[in-house]
């Protein structure tokens, strides 16, 4: 439960300082938003041939601004937790009935995952059972029970053993029938583990980006976004807050990229090098963004982020619905996106630069239900 410090005054004085600490920030709102709106964008260009570099998943080793986008999020999930159930523990609400409520809720968020991974076509004989949906359901659930059972040292003792431990078993033991330590694509260790345990197809064939054994190191994010929470719950000044954040976020990215010329930065492993890369940068944006738009008050142009964030799974969802229609549907023999790229590079501009514009289109697409839906205040909390 978050602590507080007792001072003299009423009873009323000290609910209101609590009411403070807990309230909203707009700048993690529109953080969250913009996310899911980067998402949309790296996963929906105009054409998967033509796309600029940083916008496409590395390879194997690397980073791209890509690369970086689900990590945000689960790490604006992380503050998100500590917010909404430091909230939840000071109303008073038991263990039990948040335990019902992580559990549905984590229940419902795969469920809509695997309906994702089943359309268009609902061919069950091969299913895959992981996603980026089915990774955060299952990141959240662990997360929302640590914080509900551990307190922030804790929770940063075990982000430390979850990263260390797979640092060791990635890079000790080595993969069975090789007989040696490999981390190449789908002869390494994760890969080994999913082709023995996880059931169904796996997305590359041999390996899968969300597999088993990665999901440990997404926990790790997680909760370091958990830590930047419970921060802003503190009764730190609010420059205090954005010092202490934004160290961590050096330290973090610097210890990480060190960690990297040993354990290399690799997205598809979720390499403990990469969450503290990706979980310092994400603290960095954090810090930026609160001391601009909660310290300074410059909330211009956070809208579009909160509107999005409001509804931000059920927008994810909408987006791949949408992509049935502007993707694989044929309009005289041709998708809504290639008569697009079709008709831009046949006046002069660079594909990439209309694959870009087709992505930022779609997102503008998908902002009109957004829109509505905050409109109306219907929030579809999944």
């Amino acid at each position: 439960m978050l602590q507080q410090t007792k001072r003299p005054g009423s009873q009323q004085q000290t609910k209101g300082v609590l009411q403070q600490q807990t309230k909203r920030l707009v700048s993690l709102d529109a953080l969250r938003g913009f996310t899911i709106a980067a998402m949309i964008v790296v996963n929906y260009p105009g054409s998967e041939d033509h796309v600029y570099f940083t916008l496409r998943h590395t390879i194997w080793n690397g980073l791209s601004f890509t690369d970086q986008v689900a990590p945000y999020f689960l790490f604006f999930v992380g503050a998100s937790i500590a917010f909404a159930y430091a909230k939840r523990l000071d109303e008073g609400i038991s263990r039990s009935t948040l335990y019902k409520k992580i559990f549905f809720r984590s229940l419902k968020i795969y469920a809509v995952g695997m309906i994702l991974n089943l359309m268009p076509d609902f061919n069950f004989h091969a299913i895959r059972w992981t996603g980026t949906l089915q990774r955060i359901a299952v990141v959240f659930f662990i997360c929302a029970i640590l914080y509900l059972n551990t307190n922030w040292k804790q929770q940063a003792w075990i982000a430390a053993a979850l990263l260390i431990s797979y640092w060791l078993a990635l890079t000790c033991i080595p993969t069975p029938g090789a007989g040696k330590v490999m981390l190449e694509p789908g002869v390494n260790i994760v890969a080994w583990f999913d082709s023995k345990f996880l059931p169904g197809t796996m997305w590359r064939g041999t390996w899968d980006p969300e597999s088993i054994l990665s999901t440990v190191t997404s926990v790790a994010t997680c909760i370091t976004g958990m830590l930047a929470g419970k921060l802003m719950l503190s009764q730190k000044s609010p420059e205090e807050k954005v010092n202490y954040l934004m160290t961590a976020g050096v330290f973090s990215a610097i210890a990480g990229y060190f960690w990297g010329l040993a354990f290399p930065v690799n997205e598809n492993l979720w390499t403990s090098s990469f969450v503290l890369v990706t979980s310092g940068f994400a603290a960095l944006l954090f810090g930026a963004f609160y001391f601009l738009v909660d310290i300074k008050g410059k909330t211009k142009g956070t809208k579009p982020g909160i509107i999005f964030g409001a509804n931000a799974i059920a927008i994810y969802f909408l987006a791949d619905v949408w992509a049935l229609i502007f993707y694989e549907f044929k309009f005289g023999g041709t998708s809504l996106n290639e008569k697009f790229m079709e008709g831009l590079t046949s006046v002069g501009a660079d594909a990439r630069f209309a694959s870009l514009l087709y992505a930022l289109l779609f997102v503008c697409i998908n902002f009109i239900p957004a829109w509505w839906l905050y409109r109306k205040k219907i929030f579809i909390k999944l």
